[in-house]
Parts: C-alpha cells; sequence; structure tokens
C-alpha cells in the first residue's frame, strides 16, 4: 500500500467525536448508488418499451416498402424478383391499400383494408404468429362466385360482435356511376381468421384480404400498390442502406421507405425522452457529489494541522492532493458499484416476475418492458465517477495548498 492509499483509508474512516464527516461520506456513497440505481431501470424501461413497441409495429408492418411513382405497380412479379436479389433481403410480398366500411349485426366501423398474397407475406409480416383463430392460408378461396374471407383484430370482431365463420359487409365509397349517383359497392365476406398484435390501433381498425378478392373489390385489374419487404434480423437497424440498394437495382421511378424512416417521429420522440430523462437522472449523482464536496472539506479543515506535519517531513502538494482525490475514488467506486448491482438487481427482478401489469387500452404491450443494454450501464457507470472525481477536485486542491507555517506557528 503506498502512502497516499494508506493516508487516505486513514482519513475516510473519522474519529468517534467527528463522526458526522463518515455519515456525510455514507450519504455520499447513498446518493451515488440511489442514482445509479435510477438511472439503470428507467433506461431500461425506456429501452424494453422501445424495443417491444417495434417488434409489434414490425409484427403488423414490413420493415421496408416499394412504391411506384407513377401509382399501382402492373409488372410486381418482375420487381419482386429483382428485390429478393438484393443483399440481406430475406422475403418480399405484393400488397393493396385501401380505406373503407366494414359493417355487421353489430354496427359498422371504418377499417383499412389489406390485400395480401399468403404464400409470399408469410414470410414477410409476422401475422401467422399473431392469429388466434384459423391462419393466413384460409383467405384463399375456391368456386365459381366464392365469398371471399376476411381475417380481422380482436378488438374490431369484439365491437362487431362476430366471431370466424360469421359474415360481414365490405362497402366501398367509389361505387359506379348512375345517373342517380354515385352508388356504393357492397361486397359481403366472411370471416376466416382472428388475430392479436397487442396494439389497439391494428386490432380495432385493421382487416385483410387476399390480393385478388381486393382487386375485385376495387375494381382493379392484375395491380398492387407496392411491395413489402423483409430483411435479415442482422440488418435491421440498416433497413435504410438495404432500401438505398433496393432503390439503386430497381432504378428510376421506385422508391423504397424503411421502418425508421416511417416511424421517424415516434422513434425520435422516444430518443428525446430517453436523454431527458438521464439527465434528470443524473441531477441525483450530482447532489450526492456535493456532500462529496462538503465531506472532504470539512475533513481537510478537520486534518489541516495533520497536513502541515506531512508537508514538514517532506509530502509534496501530488502526494496531499492524491491522498483526497482517494477517497474521493473510494466513495464514488463503492456508490456506483452498490448502484450497478441494485439496478441490475432490480431490472432482473422486473423481468422475471412481470408484476407490475399495463393497461392494454393505453399501452401496447401487457407488463411493464425490461431491457438492460451493456453500452448505457456502461455510460451511467463511466458518469457517475467522471462526476464523483470531478467533485473532489476542488477539496484535494485545497488541501495541497495549506501552508505549514501558517497552520503550526
Amino acid at each position: 500500500m503506498t502512502f497516499e492509499w494508506f493516508v487516505g483509508l486513514r482519513y475516510l474512516r473519522a474519529k468517534h467525536k467527528h463522526g458526522f464527516i463518515s455519515l456525510i461520506s455514507l450519504i455520499s456513497v447513498a446518493g451515488i448508488a440511489v442514482g445509479v440505481t435510477a438511472l439503470i431501470v428507467v433506461l431500461a424501461v425506456y429501452t424494453g418499451f422501445t424495443t417491444s413497441l417495434r417488434d409489434q409495429i414490425l409484427g403488423v408492418n414490413s420493415h421496408i416498402i416499394v412504391q411506384k411513382f407513377s401509382g399501382p405497380m402492373d409488372d410486381y412479379r418482375l420487381v419482386r424478383d429483382r428485390i429478393l436479389s438484393v443483399d440481406n433481403v430475406v422475403g418480399a410480398t405484393p400488397y393493396l391499400y385501401s380505406q373503407t366500411l366494414l359493417s355487421g349485426n353489430g354496427g359498422g366501423s371504418g377499417i383499412v383494408l389489406r390485400g395480401m398474397d399468403p404464400e409470399t407475406a408469410e414470410h414477410v409480416v409476422g401475422l401467422s404468429s399473431q392469429m388466434l383463430e384459423g391462419s393466413i392460408h384460409d383467405l384463399v378461396t375456391t368456386g365459381n362466385d366464392p365469398v371471399p374471407n376476411v381475417i380481422i383484430g380482436k378488438n374490431l370482431a369484439a365491437q362487431m360482435q362476430v366471431g370466424v365463420g360469421d359474415r360481414l359487409r365490405l362497402v366501398s365509397p367509389s361505387g359506379p356511376l348512375t345517373p342517380m349517383g354515385v352508388i356504393p359497392k357492397i361486397k359481403t365476406c366472411e370471416v376466416s381468421g382472428i388475430f392479436e398484435t397487442g396494439m389497439y390501433e391494428y386490432d380495432s381498425s385493421l382487416a385483410y384480404m387476399s390480393l385478388q378478392a381486393v382487386q375485385n373489390f376495387l375494381g382493379l385489374d392484375d395491380v398492387v400498390h407496392g411491395i413489402e419487404v423483409k430483411v435479415k434480423s442482422r440488418a435491421l437497424d440498416r433497413a435504410d442502406q438495404v432500401a438505398g440498394a433496393i432503390t439503386e437495382k430497381l432504378g428510376n421511378g421506385y422508391i423504397a421507405k424503411d421502418w425508421m424512416m416511417m416511424n421517424r417521429n415516434l422513434f425520435a420522440a422516444f430518443k428525446l425522452e430517453k436523454i431527458g430523462m438521464f439527465i434528470a437522472m443524473t441531477l441525483i449523482i450530482l447532489v450526492a457529489a456535493l456532500n462529496i464536496i462538503s465531506a472532504l472539506v470539512m475533513v481537510v479543515m478537520e486534518k489541516s494541522k495533520d497536513i502541515a506535519i506531512l508537508k514538514s517531513m517532506g509530502a509534496t502538494s501530488v502526494s496531499i492532493m492524491k491522498i483526497f482525490f482517494l477517497q474521493g475514488l473510494l466513495i464514488a467506486i463503492g456508490g456506483t458499484l452498490l448502484g450497478l448491482g441494485g439496478g441490475l438487481g432490480l431490472c432482473e427482478l422486473l423481468s422475471r416476475y412481470q408484476f407490475i401489469e399495463l393497461p392494454t387500452n393505453v399501452y401496447p404491450m401487457t407488463t411493464l418492458p425490461i431491457k438492460v443494454l451493456p453500452l448505457d450501464v456502461a455510460i451511467i457507470v463511466a458518469s457517475s465517477v467522471a462526476i464523483t472525481l470531478l467533485a473532489t477536485l476542488y477539496p484535494s486542491w485545497k488541501a495541497s495548498k495549506v501552508q505549514p507555517a501558517e497552520v503550526l506557528s
């Protein structure tokens, strides 16, 4: 043990009559621990919430959407084959999109109708894993004039008071023009499946039909509105680069929008809130750092004669400064390690037992999501130690400026 470490440890343990200084040191350690614990838990919740919301959004939507500037695609099969040849692309499927009205015995509701090809969509969108009843392959019907099948969300089914096998009516405002005006087009369909994404907006306003059925209902030829694309998991955060490669592959006249671009405002808001919470929780550590300044200043005042004697015996100003700097370092490491253990332990407890439930009509998940990122933890630990060490600079410098002649005179 070096001279600075030996004296620093001695000074950290105040005598009984000066126990108030030790109490302040303990409060400082506790303050740092609470601050680090709060930071880890808060950032883990924000990260978990953002990740869960992203997964649920991508469970219904694709990673990339490719569209044509001029309008619907009539050569979508050729476009799909060219997209599949791009690196990191694992699936592509055509889609149709329309806003329409769905009515039944339980009333009517405006919905978003999406036409899909069940064979290729199974490898792009995650609807298959979200089915409560039925399958996406049930959308395909046979017969000369079949009643088209439709898959609706859980909340929409409850609102319409229907289940699998019941029939509904699709109403399109863009019907044929007659002397009496535009007559809405009405098409009877049968519920073949019910899905649940966990997001109220999707489960209450989204319906799926086969691509051909939607084309017939909308009076379209063999065209689609675009191509949905799925990328490899490792390239999910680089979907914008894959979208650029697709645009370059297809040439002029096409646009590819990735999931980050389509949900840019939402995730930018989450990122800003995460930074704000980090700054707010860091103030707890800052308060503890101010306590460290108070404790070390009082130690310097108490030990001024000891410092003067040490300097008279040959101790340099740098050695004296190291003594009090090491005291602050011990407080910083002790509080940070306690906070690190408490934060990770609390995150593990919340993640394992999930005893905090969330209302499903407000949040897109049922339990409090927790995800700890090593980078977040590293930033928290580094910030805690850095703030605490900065707080020790002034008391350490003050101690190194003690003049033996003035104190011992």
